[in-house]
């Protein structure tokens, strides 16, 4: 469906994507160690200053699968560009914002254009880079755009609050974004898609979406209302509802939002449900090592994004290469076990930190782990959740990607974020002091997160067996002639 043909077009289409969807992923990070500046100066009050985060959350998390269906009806480019120009034109709001209320409205907008631009950025991947092993490199790249932006917006958040202001951690979006509008039309391939009457569900994109930003709502008003509280229960209970009557719409709709269909897949199937595991492990891993560094070991902002580097670096060495080559030879399947088993290491080893612990000797080491499993699992995970998808329903499946990984990541952030108060508090009663209770909170938060990896890894033991590359080629329904090219090598 519309692949630019020449390899250097290709080349140029894949770092806009990835430029953009890079953009998109720092934005997520780099107002965390801005939040007390914006605090102070707007006036929020501590339950209200959540809602910059969350705000964002719950539009990016609850379009994402709506949006990547869209871009398969529609045309990808025509979303992803749309996209774009709004998340461009939100990020201007923040920047200009002076009341809690205006930030707030703009950071939902942000959502919105971020869950458009992304959720079909890796299926326009895939369908540009149909061969083996090519797509393998580009997953690859992808995937470490993905993690490292993480870490490279701790980084560039605490430099722009220090030297500038907190204002210009959305206005540096700005020309980045009417940079990549302007590529995007010169080098990406237009589409005119399926067309709204092949899945214009309207009644199920009603349902997913308003089901998806309940949960992820529900989930991010944890922090306020307690798990057991009856908000929390009736909402999530309200949410699951509304997903539970979306999968049987699918089941009997003409042309469903998501054709039952996608899930024939097997590695698809298995690769979302670990996603989400693993997305909950990193995700409440990543916030909570900074918390670490700043709040036991006295780090600043810019010190704190420095500390993250050496994850960043790890996972690009990895997915940029040797996952990939990895991939190609033994299958996405082989090389997701032992970067899970790493992970689960990694997080393990985490706990064992003490209150006084020395950057060089004693996190150094385990971000280098964490690093190395990193860039294993996200590269392979990635692959295995398109297999099996045709062209048409890449966008589809790209948006299904995305979900698992945000939903399942503010899920576990929640979930692990709260266990760490709970421990906490408990060893303040017990007469600990404040480094070592906070030291227990977090040692518990890594804990559920190695747990999160250890089931991970079952599951792929388990079902996606056997798992050389030959068997995941095989299971790409109606593809069978490249699966038997990628068996070829």
């Amino acid at each position: 469906m519309g692949a630019p043909r020449a390899a250097g077009s290709r080349l140029l289409a894949l770092c806009v994507l990835c430029a953009s969807m890079l953009m998109v992923i720092l934005d997520g990070t780099i107002v965390t160690v801005a939040l007390p500046t914006i605090q102070d100066d707007l006036g929020f009050s501590a339950s209200g200053l959540a809602w910059v985060v969350n705000a964002y959350l719950v539009a990016f998390g609850g379009l994402l699968l709506l949006a990547g269906r869209m871009g398969d009806l529609v045309g990808r480019r025509r979303v992803f560009v749309a996209g774009l120009v709004l998340f461009t034109v939100a990020s201007l709001l923040c920047g200009l914002a002076t009341g809690a209320g205006t930030l707030i409205a703009a950071r939902f907008v942000q959502g919105v254009g971020g869950a458009l631009s992304s959720s079909v950025v890796l299926g326009m991947i895939v369908v540009a880079f149909p061969e083996p092993r090519e797509q393998a490199r580009a997953i690859g790249v992808f995937s470490f755009v993905g993690a490292a932006g993480a870490s490279i917006g701790l980084l560039a958040g605490g430099l722009l609050v220090e030297t500038l202001t907190w204002h210009w951690i959305f206005f540096v979006n700005v020309p980045i974004g009417a940079v990549a509008v302007a590529l995007s039309l010169r080098v990406l391939p237009a589409e005119r898609g399926l067309g709204l009457r092949a899945g214009a569900d309207a009644p199920g994109a009603v349902l997913v979406t308003a089901g998806l930003m309940l949960g992820v709502y529900t989930i991010v008003s944890t922090a306020d209302a307690g798990w057991a509280s009856a908000r929390t229960i009736g909402l999530g209970a309200l949410a699951l509802a509304l997903l539970a009557a979306f999968a049987a719409r699918q089941a009997t709709a003409a042309h469903p939002l998501l054709p039952p269909r996608l899930f024939s897949s097997r590695p698809l199937t298995v690769a979302n449900i670990v996603q989400a595991l693993m997305a909950g492990g990193l995700f409440a891993f990543q916030f909570v090592l900074a918390l670490f560094l700043q709040r036991v070991l006295g780090y600043g902002p810019a010190e704190t994004g420095l500390a993250f580097l050496p994850i960043a670096a790890t996972i690009g060495a990895f997915s940029l290469g040797l996952s990939g080559r990895l991939a190609h030879r033994f299958g996405a399947g082989l090389v997701l076990l032992p970067g899970l088993v790493l992970l689960a290491v990694g997080l393990w080893l985490l706990s064992r930190l003490a209150p006084d612990a020395a950057y060089a000797t004693d996190v150094l080491p385990v971000a280098v782990v964490l690093g190395c499993g990193g860039g294993l699992t996200l590269p392979a995970l990635t692959q295995l959740s398109m297999t099996g998808v045709p062209p048409d329903d890449a966008g589809l499946a790209s948006g299904l990607a995305n979900t698992t990984l945000q939903v399942g990541g503010a899920l576990g952030l929640a979930v692990l974020t709260t266990m760490a108060a709970w421990r906490t508090g408990n060893a303040a009663d017990g007469g600990a002091g404040p480094a070592a209770t906070l030291t227990a909170g977090y040692h518990l938060t890594w804990i559920g997160g190695a747990v999160l990896m250890v089931t991970g890894l079952l599951l792929t033991v388990v079902f996606l067996r056997p798992i050389s590359r030959g068997a995941e080629a095989d299971d790409r329904p109606g593809d069978d002639r490249r699966g038997r090219s990628g068996d070829d090598g």
